[in-house]
């Protein structure tokens, strides 16, 4: 969540990186743990007990390891939504934010691949006025609901700046 909100502006929305991210970057692991299990099952009683269990525990200790920066990295990068501007920050350590401010939003536009579409995730382009430019997030869950909410918000701060 960002450190602080405005005086006066209300979160609306806040999303990170859809959990498939997690998925991609452990699957390949858990699928060696298997291949790993299986190899010292078949190894049977050609090697010490010992031994096979140390490995095993070396290698549950490599995918925990794994795990633990896998969510890191999926916690690392962070959208935030609120009545008055789009938020998005990125880093554990380091942190790195850009703010783009809800009455220069001039497009949001959407795409997703079929596997998107299947498990709900796709990539968000927002368009801003300006040097900000154009900003692209990956892997938002839900991102149709994400543009409608954008520009639901963008023009409720577009009509609260006319009066």
């Amino acid at each position: 969540m960002p450190r602080q909100l405005l005086e006066g502006e209300d979160l609306v929305l806040r999303l990170h990186r859809h959990w498939i991210l997690l998925g991609r970057w452990l699957g390949l692991p858990l699928m060696l743990l298997a291949l790993f299990c299986l190899a010292l099952y078949v190894a049977g009683d050609r090697m010490p007990g010992d031994l096979k269990l140390f490995l095993l525990l070396l290698a549950l200790a490599a995918l925990g390891l794994w795990t633990i920066v896998a969510w890191l990295r999926w916690t690392a990068v962070s959208l935030t939504l609120t009545d008055q501007r789009v938020i998005l920050e990125s880093g554990v350590i380091g942190r790195a934010s850009k703010v783009i401010a809800l009455d220069r939003v001039q497009d949001v536009a959407t795409r997703q691949s079929p596997w998107g579409r299947l498990f709900g995730y796709g990539t968000v382009q927002i368009d801003a006025m300006g040097a900000s430019g154009t900003e692209l997030v990956p892997y938002v869950p839900g991102p149709e609901r994400l543009r409608d909410e954008v520009f639901v918000q963008s023009g409720a701060s577009r009509r609260a700046g006319r009066t």
